[in-house]
């Protein structure tokens, strides 16, 4: 990928999805009530409200739900990825060109740098 991310901000809130991303490995909310996972993670279930929320690790693999190319600069590809947990995720494709994504591809998690320090940020790719 060779455009630039910059740095999510990260609060107290959001620290252990973002180190979680640091180690590789991607974190969903899951609501202890439904069972049901949701993204983004946050403190409260978006079913029922509730505080009894955990975040989990996610497979880190789904499939492309839409997406479109972005032709300003260098191309990108923003895109709705739905993981294998149900949740859809907000991201770019990487590793691929823009050519090759199609709606229902194949896709898993990478994580690439952003201009800050350390932070590393979810996308997907083929696979």
């Amino acid at each position: 990928m060779d455009r630039v991310i910059p740095a999510p901000a990260v609060d107290p809130t959001s620290r252990p999805f973002w180190e979680a991303a640091r180690e590789g490995r991607l974190l969903i909310g899951l609501c202890r009530d439904t069972g049901r996972h949701f993204w983004p993670p946050r403190g409260a279930s978006p079913f029922t409200l509730s505080a009894n929320v955990a975040l989990v690790e996610a497979r880190g693999t789904g499939r492309v739900y839409s997406y479109t190319v972005m032709r300003v600069g260098t191309p990108f590809m923003p895109a709705y990825v739905e993981l294998e947990e149900g949740p859809r995720v907000f991201t770019n494709i990487a590793e691929c060109a823009p050519e090759a994504v199609r709606i229902g591809m194949a896709v898993r998690v990478r994580f690439v740098a952003t201009e800050g320090e350390g932070v590393l940020v979810p996308v997907f790719g083929p696979g």
